[in-house]
């Protein structure tokens, strides 16, 4: 690899300013960026797909981990910059202009691979679950580490009876190990955002037997939809939930927040058994 400037000049020269509308906060520190390159163990020889390179910085930190990356990007402004990248580090280094909520990462290799991101704010979340979602599992990832704001990681890692367990820790803990890697300070962002972030890695594991991902995405979705009902309001509305909850022995006066991800996998699977 042949030397490469700084990420500021890099900015500067491509007259790149992060855009609100596309939820960019461009990181910049080379030293925190190749902390995180770290956090899936090495990547060297690995594939690995980053979603909204930006400018390249985190995509510079793979590259330097040995990894081969495929990057989408929407902005056409960051192109440039990340053409400079290929050049850098030939055959190594994809660029994909497109919006990746309509790709599937699946069709870009033909083996696992690694997801590694800073994602926008704005499409983190749905990005995430889309990921976490399908039938097939094991999926064809082997592992996610993505930036998030710090409340959206938590409420991945939170735990039952807590206000930020939700709909996203049931489905990211159902058949996977999500940690919380890192906290990321406002101050490492340039501009900085309004809030915290944090790095979430998340490992696939055995998925329980017999369960229909489909339905459990539809009993948290209404459990969480009317959190401050107890679950014989707020699961009605799922044909053969209330029955469920019976069969099981839960007492439809809980809310859904007091649940463990054990017993929505419980119901989930009463369901999915169903005609």
């Amino acid at each position: 690899m042949s030397a490469l400037p700084p990420l500021r000049e890099v900015i500067a020269r491509h007259g790149l300013s992060a855009s609100k509308a596309l939820g960019q906060n461009f990181l910049l520190d080379e030293h925190l960026l190749d902390r995180i390159a770290a956090i899936p163990g090495s990547l060297d020889g690995h594939d690995v797909l980053e979603v909204g390179p930006g400018p390249g910085g985190l995509t510079r930190a793979l590259l330097r981990a040995g990894a081969t990356v495929t990057a989408i990007e929407m902005d056409r402004r960051c192109l440039p910059a990340l053409a400079e990248l290929e050049a850098a580090f030939p055959g190594k280094l994809t660029v994909i202009e497109g919006d990746a909520m309509k790709i599937d990462p699946a069709t870009l290799f033909a083996g696992p691979y690694h997801i590694v991101a800073n994602l926008p704010y704005n499409v983190g979340t749905a990005l995430f679950v889309g990921w976490l979602s399908g039938e097939a599992w094991p999926p064809r990832w082997s592992s996610l580490t993505l930036m998030f704001q710090e409340e959206v990681a938590r409420r991945i890692v939170a735990e039952p009876d807590t206000s930020a367990f939700g709909r996203l820790a049931v489905l990211a803990q159902w058949r996977a190990h999500p940690r919380l890697a890192m906290k990321v300070h406002r101050s490492a962002f340039t501009p900085p955002p309004k809030v915290m972030s944090a790095i979430i890695h998340v490992e696939p594991a055995q998925a329980p037997a017999g369960v229909s991902m489909r339905v459990l995405e539809r009993v948290s979705e209404a459990a969480f939809g009317q959190r401050r009902k107890m679950l014989r309001q707020s699961l009605k509305g799922v044909a053969g939930a209330l029955d469920a909850l019976t069969s099981l022995g839960i007492d439809p006066q809980r809310r859904a927040e007091t649940l463990s991800v054990d017993e929505f996998v419980a119901i989930a699977k009463v369901l999915s058994v169903k005609p």
